[in-house]
């Protein structure tokens, strides 16, 4: 089941479990989210890597889908993360800007001192919540929203996320340690501001640290 935390006729705010697709395609959060509520309408605005979970808005109609779109296109829609990364950020808080590529055939981001047509600025505002045994849970404020995104420029400091088998160690035990807590937007109908916040599991290794 998945859990909903608010619903109405133009959109739907729920937990996206890790290892599912947040995008429309068979078993995935759209389809889940049909199955168990008994109607067609929901469409996926902004994604989330497939390992990754937490927090998604799913739009019902396709104004509110346009509508909330544009906001994830300008910006306006706030997005924040926990995450746990090996290491320790150089400072508590800070910005990391790099330019970022996409390599499609190995499905990976990569950070890039050159720039060019298919390198795209990325940045984001972090701040360490605490450290432990090595790594550091830390909060991070998207500011640009690129695929794969959190997990390259971390990846690219020596600081990749506890579990990411893609950009860290490819032979972890851990799953993925990223978790989408808080988004921000503004309702499509109304205007109203909205948001919502959610807690990752209490399991290994959330629970090694005081999240809320």
């Amino acid at each position: 089941m998945i859990d909903i935390l608010y619903c109405d006729e133009k959109l739907v705010v729920c937990i996206k479990p890790p290892r599912i697709l947040s995008t429309d395609e068979p078993g995935g959060l759209p389809e889940l989210l049909r199955n168990q509520m008994g109607t067609d309408n929901f469409r996926t605005v902004h994604r989330l890597d497939r390992v990754v979970g937490g927090l998604m808005v799913l739009a019902r109609t396709s104004r509110a889908a346009s509508d909330l779109s544009k906001q994830v296109m300008d910006s306006s829609f706030g997005k924040h993360y926990l995450a746990i990364i090996h290491g320790h950020p150089r400072d508590d808080c800070g910005t990391f800007t790099d330019l970022l590529i996409r390599d499609k055939a190995q499905r990976k981001t990569y950070v890039t001192q050159t720039p060019g047509k298919d390198a795209q600025e990325a940045s984001l505002n972090y701040r360490v919540l605490g450290c432990k045994d090595g790594v550091s849970l830390v909060s991070i404020d998207l500011i640009t929203g690129r695929t794969h995104q959190i997990r390259a420029q971390f990846s690219s400091r020596g600081m990749p996320l506890l579990g990411d088998k893609k950009y860290g160690i490819p032979d972890s035990a851990e799953d993925i340690a990223l978790w989408s807590s808080r988004i921000c937007f503004s309702h499509p109908k109304t205007g109203q501001p909205m948001e919502f916040t959610a807690s990752p599991p209490m399991t290994y290794p959330w629970s090694e640290f005081e999240i809320f």
